[in-house]
């Protein structure tokens, strides 16, 4: 697989990175066998950016339940995939009754690193990024967690997710920064509309679209009606491949990271990065994802 530098001075990973979160957060997820199998195959077909996050779990009974997947896949790999392999986890968010809250309290984040690292089996955390700023703590204060782990040797390098262009600013005066993580489909366009995209290209910053296809009936949605499925039809490829591709050609430190709990679905996403669109692709795609 094309390779992809995560940040200025990050490692370079695989073009197409892989979303850990539909491996945990349904009930009728995948058994742990399976997901190991899943995570195998993808670092063996060089999705070698593998996103979790401690939040990816049914509620905070199981707090930590994908990072362990994650840690059981990770540890099994053979020394040459493992070595390759850039486990990014995230905190800041807990799972009260199976909901979505944000914790951006420092005393929340230090345990919840020391967590991590506890459940991926690591002395230090390649990539760990701030899940969601939490608008009942001031950003500052839970950036500064990051430079505190960083300074520790917990983490090697330091991440934002859900964030604006404001934001990255503020916590680059406080940590160096690598990547940001947004969400960004062909259904959800916020970070060009809003900047962040063409921020994180002026800074050298990697940029990690979450949900890239906009969940799969999304994608297939729009492919359904528009130039998605003709593209896709010219080269002779899935709608999810040209969205990945579309991805790609954004940005050259854009790492998609879809979701996937079948291993169809790792085979088809790993063929993402074989597809470069000409501009004339992308701008048709653009317009008709406009409407």
């Amino acid at each position: 697989m094309k390779q992809r530098q995560l940040g200025p001075d990050g490692p370079l990973v695989g073009a197409i990175g892989l979303g850990g979160m539909p491996l945990s957060v349904k009930a009728d997820r995948p058994s742990e066998a399976d997901a190991v199998r899943l995570l195998t195959r993808a670092a063996e077909l060089g999705m070698t950016l593998w996103d979790t996050a401690d939040a990816y779990c049914l509620n905070d009974s199981e707090t930590g339940h994908n990072e362990r997947l994650f840690a059981a896949a990770f540890h099994a790999l053979p020394s040459d995939l493992k070595s390759r392999v850039v486990l990014a986890t995230k905190g800041g968010h807990i799972r009260p009754e199976g909901k979505w809250v944000t914790d951006g309290r420092p005393e929340h984040l230090r345990a919840a690193l020391d967590a991590s690292l506890k459940a991926l089996n690591l002395e230090t955390i390649p990539l760990y990024q701030f899940h969601r700023p939490d608008p009942k703590v001031p950003f500052g204060d839970s950036v500064g967690v990051l430079r505190e782990a960083l300074d520790a040797g917990k983490i090697q390098f330091a991440g934002l997710s859900n964030v604006s262009v404001a934001q990255i600013d503020e916590a680059m005066q406080i940590v160096p920064v690598v990547s940001v993580q947004n969400q960004f489909s062909p259904t959800h366009r916020a970070p060009e509309e809003d900047g962040v995209l063409e921020h994180c290209r002026k800074l050298g910053l990697a940029f990690l679209p979450w949900s890239p296809l906009g969940g799969m009936g999304g994608a297939k949605g729009i492919g359904a009606k528009g130039e998605l499925t003709q593209i896709a039809h010219e080269l002779s490829i899935s709608p999810q491949r040209v969205v990945l591709a579309w991805h790609l050609a954004k940005y050259e430190r854009s790492l998609p990271i879809p979701g996937a709990s079948r291993l169809e679905s790792v085979e088809d996403s790993a063929k993402g990065s074989d597809i470069e669109l000409s501009s004339q692709q992308v701008a048709r795609l653009d317009a008709s994802f406009s409407h």
